[in-house]
């Protein structure tokens, strides 16, 4: 494993977090708020460290797979641990675990808290995490690689960091690529951003909230979320969601004028199909409820927004709705935006692609000497894409079984214990019961919490990366490489 590379790029990572230290600083002087000193310490700390990191270049830049996986899980870890301390040093967080549960959660853009009133933050501290989920919605090694020239297989870089069951270049060279990707997050932003302030929101909080949106985050800066704004900012919000949780690809085909291309990417139109079903049946759904007309239809379109682009905003309590409608956004957690978006969960093509299988399947039973092919967008899919994506739903399973049991051993209703589990892994933020939406995560135990970090860490980096930390043959092999290095230039 090239070691020397991996720890370039955690030099870069820090660096970067250096330097976006410094907004909140900024925040913080311009509000007058002594807390703007933590963030200022913190990026110095961050720059020394990122500087030692970064200063020697490594003889051999060229990385692959596996060292993109482990750069990617520790550049993620390294950011998280160092961006909690802010909250340290403040004592706005005084414990460190729920301090790196909240950092943690900005990033990977879960927007689970443990803060029982945001609104008692300061101006700065409700800046930071709100921009943690802009920085993570996108990638942070997606925008070293669009404004720092680094050499070697920079690909691998992007697969292990973006959403999604398959990665592949906009244009020939990678960091055009990047740098594309962040061009049209960067233009959403600020586009969301203006509407909300034309909806008579203050403009640092308009920007925060997009920072949230863009993300798919859903760290809100009031303690009711989003529900006490008007229908025009919820609508706004709404849209956005919705607009972040498509494939990137399709705005790029569309910045080209490939308008035709765009609009038939099969996954994109069965995101939108999910969207209209589940608006129709928990409209109804709510009707029973003798919610009224207006209300109805607008916490419905936001929270289905919310839900299926993973970004956790609230305008209501759905943790009281009938079992139908909480059943359905229980669904969503599973479903997600889809893949190359900034949103969370399994993806809506890992889904059609489990689903065209199973049905192949079934064919295959009743014509046995049949060669049927799974396609997507007219084309076949690689079997080792289908075999990829099998090992991958049963994998986040697997974890999720795992984490469930664990949560359960330390109290608390199956119902709050799975929901927090499925919600997190799939970086959606509020679950049901306990820690539904009118609640928090502050009540779980020191292990719970660290469980729900590792899944928050898997979840945004699409299992693998994370798993690769575990794997003790690897670190071996990494090891004994470096003992015949060492004897070589011994001449032992």
């Amino acid at each position: 494993m090239n070691l020397s590379i991996i720890r370039r790029i955690l030099g870069y990572v820090l660096l970067l977090e250096a330097a976006l230290l410094l907004l909140p600083t900024f925040i913080g002087l311009i509000y007058g708020e002594p807390q703007f000193k933590a963030y200022l310490i913190v990026s110095a700390i961050c720059a020394a460290v990122g500087g030692a990191l970064g200063l020697k270049k490594p003889n051999n830049t060229v990385f692959y797979l596996k060292e993109g996986c482990v750069a990617t899980a520790l550049s993620w870890i390294v950011l998280s641990l160092f961006g909690c301390l802010p909250f340290l040093i403040t004592r706005e967080i005084p414990s460190f675990i729920d301090a790196l549960f909240e950092t943690v959660s900005g990033f990977t853009t879960s927007g689970a808290s443990i803060i029982n009133d945001v609104e008692a933050l300061a101006t700065c501290t409700l800046f930071w995490r709100s921009l943690t989920h802009w920085i993570g919605g996108m990638g942070v090694l997606v925008f070293i690689m669009a404004v720092v020239p680094l050499s070697g297989s920079n690909i691998n870089l992007l697969r292990a960091e973006s959403p999604g069951p398959s990665v592949s270049k906009l244009v020939p060279k990678m960091r055009e690529t990047a740098r594309y990707l962040y061009f049209i997050y960067i233009a959403f932003t600020v586009s969301e951003a203006l509407l909300l302030i034309i909806g008579k929101m203050p403009v640092v909080d308009a920007f925060m909230t997009a920072f949230a949106t863009a993300g798919t985050g859903g760290f809100g800066i009031k303690n009711d979320s989003i529900g006490g704004y008007s229908y025009f900012i919820k609508a706004v919000v709404t849209m956005f969601m919705i607009m972040f949780g498509v494939n990137f690809n399709a705005y790029f085909l569309l910045v080209r004028r490939q308008f035709k291309k765009a609009f038939s990417i099969e996954e994109i139109k069965w995101y939108f199909v999910i969207i209209l079903m589940a608006f129709g049946i928990i409209l109804y759904d709510l009707k029973g409820m003798k919610v009224p007309t207006g209300q109805a239809v607008s916490d419905t379109a936001f929270q289905v927004a919310s839900i299926i682009s993973s970004t956790g905003f609230s305008t209501a309590n759905f943790d009281l709705w009938h079992p139908l409608s909480k059943g359905i956004l229980f669904g969503l957690m599973f479903i997600g935006a889809c893949a190359g978006s900034t949103g969370g969960g399994t993806k809506v093509a890992r889904i059609l692609v489990v689903f065209k299988n199973a049905f192949r399947e079934l064919d295959y039973y009743i014509h046995p000497k049949s060669v049927k092919k799974v396609k997507m967008d007219g084309k076949p899919v690689d079997e080792q894409i289908i075999k990829t994506t099998n090992t991958y739903m049963l994998t986040i399973i697997g974890i999720i079984a795992v984490s469930f049991f664990i949560l359960c051993a330390q109290g608390n209703s199956i119902e709050t214990n799975l929901s927090a589990v499925v919600s997190l892994i799939n970086n959606i933020g509020p679950g049901f019961d306990r820690c539904g939406p009118a609640n928090n995560y502050a009540f779980y135990k020191t292990l719970s919490k660290l469980v729900l970090i590792f899944d928050m860490l898997a979840g945004r980096l699409e299992l693998y990366p994370m798993l690769m930390l575990f794997n003790a043959k690897m670190w071996k092999e990494s090891v004994t490489q470096s003992n015949h290095r060492l004897k070589r230039r011994l001449h032992i």
